[in-house]
């Protein structure tokens, strides 16, 4: 038996409850987990309030927020590949079993070990935010030297971009609010106050030929207002705007399998994909911790110590 944070009904914060719950058993193909640390992401929240589907592997109210964590495999189900029993974890809840929970089940394949070195609340983050990061750079493909504007760059995803995107030796200029300066900066961004400046006339002061790439955070206005900084459309990749055809580009294509955790891992290891973690909550604070990726203001990214 063990606690977990979740809702018994789609709504907004009202409906989110802690409760008691047995260890859940793992199906075929997942794993049971002791969740040390829970990354916290704007899904949840969309997932609770009841506007994406397919995420909650068909399982009854009341159903667990979150969807990464990092812990230590307890169990495994039946045609479990190259995980075990007693191995510290990191991965994806694809199947609905949450993780802000002190235990939870993971899928397999989209789990992986995590390497000597790395922690577990470091590799908590890397199953969105980390893959995420990866994905948008190899779909972009940009070469050493090419400019990327990273429209959104103060949250988690977006720090990931631009940190991957300045070890890859690109020019990236990022677009966001003035608290989210400073992390910003400190990661080699050319930054831009959306507060206090003219989005579209300073990046085109400072990138007159247009970008060669564009990744978008933002989404609806702000979207359509960079996009044309791009000098060709199908390097605009959106990460949450499914719109993003609309103005020419692309949406993100995911890989969250094994393979592309262990790569993020690695990256994360040399220093090329460093999280910028702002804030570590308890269990017992998780409601704070989801409001505040919920207002849409964090800077950085935001875990759950749960172990």
């Amino acid at each position: 038996m063990g606690q977990a944070w979740g809702f018994g009904r789609y709504g907004g914060p009202e409906v989110q409850e802690l409760f008691d719950r047995p260890d859940p058993a793992p199906g075929r193909g997942e794993v049971l987990i002791r969740v040390d640390v829970a990354g916290v992401n704007p899904l949840d929240h969309l997932l609770r309030s009841g506007l994406v589907d397919g995420f909650d592997g068909g399982r009854p109210f009341p159903r667990v927020l979150g969807m990464e964590a990092a812990g230590t495999v307890l169990a495994r189900g039946e045609d479990v590949n190259g995980l075990e029993v007693g191995d510290a974890v990191f991965g994806f809840a694809l199947t609905g079993g949450g993780t802000y929970a002190e235990t939870t089940v993971l899928s397999a394949p989209n789990t992986a070990r995590i390497p000597e070195g790395l922690s577990a609340t470091v590799a908590a983050t890397l199953p969105v935010a980390g893959t995420t990061a990866v994905d948008v750079l190899d779909q972009l493909g940009l070469p050493a030297g090419a400019t990327v504007l990273v429209n959104g760059v103060g949250g988690g995803v977006g720090l990931a971009v631009a940190r991957l995107a300045v070890g890859r030796a690109l020019r990236v200029i990022g677009t966001a609010s003035t608290a989210k300066r400073e992390h910003a900066e400190a990661i080699g961004v050319q930054f831009i106050d959306y507060t206090a400046e003219d989005v579209v006339a300073t990046a085109r002061e400072l990138v007159p030929d247009g970008f060669d790439g564009i990744v978008d955070l933002a989404g609806g206005t702000s979207l359509r207002t960079v996009a044309p900084l791009a000098r060709d459309p199908r390097n605009v990749i959106a990460v949450g705007d499914m719109s993003v055809p609309d103005v020419g580009g692309r949406f993100v294509e995911r890989r969250v399998d094994r393979v592309n955790l262990e790569r993020s891992a690695r990256l994360a290891l040399d220093g090329l994909l460093a999280p910028v973690i702002t804030a570590v909550h308890p269990l017992s604070d998780a409601p704070a911790a989801l409001a505040t990726v919920e207002s849409g203001h964090t800077s950085g990214k935001v875990v759950i110590q749960v172990a």
